[in-house]
C-alpha cells in the first residue's frame, strides 16, 4: 500500500507479518510489530535516538565473542531472562521452580568428576566448600543417572574464562547422580561479583546509578531424558546483594543453606577453618530434555 500517514506504516507492516506461514512465527512477529510501533509512538522516538539505538544493537553483537556474551548480559540486566524463565517453568509461572538463568558463562564439555571429587584445578585460595546435592522428580522420588554440570566463580569473583591465573575448566565439573539421586563434590567458597561493565551494559548501569553485582551463587545444569533440562542457581543468603541482584535472578526457591563450620571437618583433615557446606535438593519437571546453546565456548 502507499503510505499516506504514519498510522498506515503499522497497518502495512502487520499485513505483511500476517502472511508468515509458520503459525508460531506469525504470532510472534505480529505481536512484535504491534508492540514496537506502539513503543515508538509512546516515547515519540526521535530519529537520532533511533540511530543511537541501532548502533547499540550492532555494538552488542560486536562485543559478543567466544568468551563473553554481551547480548545475554543485557537480557539479564533488563530482567528479560528471568521473566522468560519464570513464565516457562513452575506450571507456567504459577508455582515455585528451581529453574533460573543460564547466565553468560556456561560452557559445554566440562570435565567428568567422580562423586566426592574436587573441581579445583589450579591454585585457588579460599575457604573449602563441600557440596552435597540430590536430584528428585516433582513427587520427591530420586532421579538416578542424571548428568549434573556445575560451575561457579572463584573467591576473587571471576570465572576461569575471565581469569588467566586460573586453569582451563577450573571450578567446573560434570557428575552423575547415584541410585539415591545424589552427587557431591569439593570446591572453594565463591563470592558475589560484578558483571562486566566495559560495554553497553556497563553504560546502562551507570546511567541508572545501579550497582553491577550478582550475589554469590552456584550454577547447575541437570540433564536426564524424560525431564526438562534444569538450569539452576543456588544463592548464598548472607551475600550483601542478595536482594538487589543486577540480573534479577534471585527467587525464594533458589536461596540455599551455605553453612559455616568452625570445627575441623570429620574426614577432610586438610580443610582449614572455617569451611563451608551446602546441601541442596533440585527438582526436575517432566518433559523433553533439550540442552540450551552454550553462550560461550
Amino acid at each position: 500500500m502507499i503510505i499516506e500517514r504514519e498510522q498506515d506504516v503499522t497497518v502495512a507492516a502487520l499485513a505483511v507479518m500476517e502472511r508468515t506461514s509458520d503459525p508460531r512465527l506469525r504470532e510472534i512477529m505480529v505481536s512484535l510489530v504491534k508492540h514496537l510501533h506502539a513503543f515508538v509512538r509512546d516515547v515519540r522516538l526521535t530519529e537520532k535516538e533511533f540511530r543511537d539505538a541501532a548502533a547499540i544493537v550492532a555494538e552488542l553483537g560486536k562485543l559478543t565473542t567466544d568468551t563473553h556474551n554481551e547480548v545475554v548480559l543485557m537480557a539479564g540486566s533488563l530482567g528479560v531472562s528471568s521473566l522468560v524463565c519464570l513464565l516457562n517453568n513452575g506450571d507456567q509461572g504459577n508455582t515455585e521452580t528451581d529453574q533460573s538463568l543460564l547466565g553468560p558463562f556456561w560452557r559445554l564439555n566440562s570435565p567428568r568428576v567422580e562423586n566426592g571429587g574436587s573441581i579445583v584445578r589450579s591454585q585457588t585460595p579460599g575457604a573449602t566448600l563441600f557440596v552435597s546435592g540430590r536430584v528428585v522428580d516433582q513427587d520427591g522420588r530420586p532421579v538416578a543417572g542424571a548428568e549434573v554440570d556445575v560451575w561457579h566463580a572463584s573467591p576473587v569473583g571471576l570465572y576461569e574464562n575471565q581469569d588467566p591465573e586460573q586453569a582451563d575448566m577450573n571450578l567446573r565439573g560434570k557428575f552423575t547422580t547415584d541410585s539415591d539421586g545424589r552427587f557431591s563434590f569439593r570446591s572453594v567458597m565463591m563470592i558475589g561479583y560484578p558483571i562486566p561493565t566495559d560495554g553497553v551494559v556497563g553504560r546502562l548501569l551507570a546511567a541508572q546509578a545501579r550497582h553491577p553485582y550478582r550475589p554469590a551463587h552456584l550454577h547447575a545444569l541437570i540433564f536426564k531424558p524424560g525431564f526438562r533440562v534444569l538450569i539452576s542457581q543456588v544463592y548464598d543468603p548472607s551475600d550483601p546483594h542478595i536482594d538487589s541482584d543486577v540480573q534479577f535472578g534471585v527467587t525464594q526457591a533458589l536461596i540455599g543453606k551455605f553453612v559455616r563450620h568452625d570445627t575441623p571437618h570429620p574426614t577432610a583433615k586438610d580443610a582449614s577453618l572455617p569451611w563451608y557446606s551446602l546441601d541442596h535438593t533440585y527438582r526436575l519437571e517432566a518433559g523433553e530434555a533439550v540442552l540450551p546453546r552454550a553462550p560461550i565456548r
